[in-house]
């Protein structure tokens, strides 16, 4: 299908959204891939998963990419040949990819119940201040669990913790927006954290400061 949603952040900053409903011999006709990523491709076990990695490439033609312009490297971190900033993600059936002039990091992730067996593994701080109580508390999980690996994205870098060194800030659902700290190797920064649901799946996107 086309687009399921575009959200110009700003001048600099773009987030394309797909919803994957094409089969999955429709998306490989249409994507062209580069003899590294066909090989890639070719060992995905997951059709959902390999339909997950033909759609971000169908978001990259939508902005006048192609898989033949995006690199990683050796830590696994996309970049353009361009020098354009990017990060990708796709869950399920959803795949987003933000596009910026600065270091940005994006996750979707699909809200389940099972998240808050997980909960003491990544939110230490965050469990501070969330109450497990609370109607919207898988849904805040949710984005606490989504900002950090946005954040990964951001630094990749070997030893950072989601619990010891990832500190998102409170919010309430309906701000929309918060704010996160890593603090790692000496290195103390702050990012602004922008989020919002659909469709029982929450996109998260982060940006320094």
């Amino acid at each position: 299908m086309p687009l399921y949603k575009i959200i110009n952040f700003s001048p600099q900053t773009q987030i394309y959204i797909w919803k994957i409903d094409e089969p999955y011999a429709q998306l490989r006709k249409e994507v062209p891939l580069n003899e590294r990523n066909e090989v890639r491709l070719n060992g995905m076990k997951s059709e959902l998963h390999r339909r997950g990695f033909l759609s971000v490439r169908k978001i990259l033609q939508e902005v006048g990419y192609s898989d033949f312009d995006l690199t990683y490297d050796a830590f696994g971190k996309p970049h353009l040949k361009d020098g354009r900033h990017l990060s990708i993600t796709h869950s399920h059936e959803f795949s987003a990819v933000i596009f910026s002039d600065q270091n940005i990091g994006i996750d979707m992730e699909k809200q389940r119940d099972k998240i808050v067996i997980l909960d003491y593994k990544f939110a230490e701080f965050e469990m501070t201040w969330l109450n497990k109580n609370a109607s919207d508390y898988i849904r805040k999980l949710t984005v606490v669990w989504g900002v950090k690996e946005a954040i990964f994205k951001i630094r990749n870098e070997a030893g950072i913790s989601f619990n010891d060194h990832i500190f998102v800030q409170p919010f309430e659902m309906q701000d929309l927006q918060t704010n996160v700290i890593l603090d790692f190797n000496g290195m103390k920064r702050t990012f602004s954290v922008y989020f919002e649901e659909m469709e029982n799946f929450t996109l998260v996107y982060v940006l320094e400061k």
